[in-house]
């Protein structure tokens, strides 16, 4: 049973859809990614577009549970967390945009051999978002489990890096990339990278809110 009623139940409920909208935008730029990595550049474009405009929805969310907070849910002494945590969220999407917009500008020449390796690294900056959704989840009913998924967003983060560290090694190693674009994509790559380490700042804030909730 969720541990809150009234407003507090509606801020969760606005937490929950800010939630969706930042997976949305993730689920977009990894459309974007893949179709510049096929040479589909409009394609790419469009997704770009895709990404800006969820971004911007995201933005709009995390101002009305910011309104909705300081128009009297939850104590006062707590509603700075749920502010910070909003914002925290937000930046997930913030990086992903921030991503789309370099590599789209940028337009590197694509790396053929190494098509997969980007791909996988997007797909754990994704992943590590996805723990960070159910740790957030979790707080309103099972504080210990927003706990353990926190520190599992952590382990996501982790092996997020681990990916960066290994793609970006093998971009400066190869013979094919010329020095521009090796530059170009380990710019690209770091901010992809960022997604996950924005999820995982976030995952620190449910960390913190949940042990003081536990008492």
């Amino acid at each position: 049973m969720p541990i809150f009623g009234g407003k507090e139940s509606s801020v969760f409920e606005a937490i929950d859809k800010h939630l969706e909208v930042v997976g949305e935008s993730l689920v977009a730029f990894r459309e974007l990614v893949d179709a510049y990595l096929n040479d589909d550049l409009e394609r790419a474009r469009a997704f770009e577009r895709e990404v800006d405009q969820l971004e911007s929805k995201a933005d709009t969310l995390r101002r009305g549970i910011e309104t909705m907070l300081y128009e009297g849910a939850f104590l006062p002494a707590n509603r700075g967390d749920y502010v910070r945590l909003s914002e925290l969220i937000d930046q997930v999407a913030d990086a992903a945009e921030s991503a789309a917009h370099t590599l789209i500008l940028a337009k590197p020449k694509v790396p053929k051999e190494l098509r997969a390796e980007i791909l996988r690294l997007v797909e754990s900056a994704v992943e590590t978002y996805g723990v960070l959704v159910q740790a957030v989840n979790a707080m309103n009913s099972d504080v210990d489990r927003a706990i353990e998924l926190a520190k599992a967003v952590e382990d996501a983060e982790e092996i997020a890096d681990e990916v960066e560290y290994d793609v970006k090694g093998k971009v400066f190693e190869s013979e094919t990339i010329t020095t521009y674009a090796k530059l170009i994509w380990n710019q690209i790559l770091t901010k992809i990278g960022d997604i996950a380490d924005r999820a995982e700042d976030a995952s620190d804030q449910v960390m913190l809110m949940a042990i003081k909730r536990r008492g």
